[in-house]
């Protein structure tokens, strides 16, 4: 879709909800808030990390200040110990469908908005023993092991170089007896049509973003992430939900002095830049629908 400017979108129709997708670091969350002071709405939460009480500076959590400037919802509602799918997010996201006050809904997790416009297969949950499994042969084979036991359907529509969803398609096989390619096929409706919002996807520059990711780290260390991840360190562990916060073990590791803090720097950084890359070809390929909006459009 052709791109639109700053001055369109702040002119949006106050009365349809907005989605704003868009890479780590690129200002999504002050659009978000802009065009709440100016039409009103209420935003909320559509990033994986952002839900979790347990990082709010690592994760560039919205602060106690912007949360003054606008209702906020579905951020730090999870402890950092508790498993929290699409699913739960979606039925948390419900009564932000049907409430007063229209959502403006904003974050870098893809799966969220495609499951909220495109529907969700419901698929059980995992048992335990099966999970447990899986992160051991990840661990020890790699998840190439997992894919190569994957049907070609399935292997064609999961990103196969994203081990997290190589692992979620190998275990819904195994617990299942389907693929997740059939589950898939028997989704149902979206909770809300894309026809229905105003839906925009950051169009940000490579190396626009890159810089604003490596300026962005220092910011955060001095607004406090490492008193933050003083105050996780008794409880860490890689395995916590919350602990992939990108930086977060890179922070814990300065604080047992296993790394300088500026190699820990260093390497988050080079984390969230391929992070963003990933961001950056989900939505390019799945969001070819949605506004296109390049931060550094005139």
């Amino acid at each position: 879709m052709d791109e639109t400017g700053m001055k369109e979108l702040l002119a949006l129709s106050p009365d349809r909800p907005v989605l704003i997708a868009g890479p780590t670091a690129s200002g999504k969350s002050a659009l978000a808030l802009e065009i709440a002071e100016r039409s009103g709405g209420v935003i909320v939460n559509a990033d994986a990390l952002q839900v979790y009480d347990t990082w709010r500076i690592l994760t560039a959590r919205p602060s106690v200040g912007d949360e003054a400037r606008a209702p906020h919802g579905l951020y730090g509602h999870v402890p950092g110990d508790r498993a929290y799918s699409v699913g739960d997010w979606l039925r948390d996201l419900d009564p932000f469908l049907t409430g007063p006050e229209r959502p403006i809904i904003v974050g870098g997790t893809g799966l969220y908005f495609s499951a909220l416009t495109e529907g969700l297969a419901q698929i059980p949950p995992t048992p335990p023993d099966l999970r447990r499994l899986a992160d051991h042969r990840v661990a020890t084979e790699g998840h190439g092991a997992l894919a190569a036991e994957l049907d070609e359907h399935t292997l064609a529509r999961i990103d196969t170089a994203n081990p997290m969803r190589v692992q979620r398609a190998w275990e819904v096989q195994m617990a299942t007896g389907r693929s997740i390619s059939t589950w898939q096929a028997d989704t149902p409706p979206p909770r809300l049509q894309l026809s229905q919002t105003h839906a925009i996807v950051f169009d940000a520059p490579k190396d626009w973003l890159n810089a604003r990711i490596a300026a962005r780290f220092d910011k955060m260390l001095d607004e406090g992430a490492l008193a933050e991840a003083r105050t996780n360190l008794a409880r860490w562990s890689p395995d916590l939900p919350s602990a992939k916060a990108i930086g977060a073990a890179e922070l814990i590791a300065h604080l047992r002095g296993e790394m300088t803090l500026g190699a820990a720097a260093e390497r988050a950084s080079i984390l969230t830049r391929q992070f963003a890359k990933r961001q950056r070809t989900w939505f390019r390929s799945r969001m070819s629908q949605w506004i296109r909006y390049r931060p550094d459009h005139p």
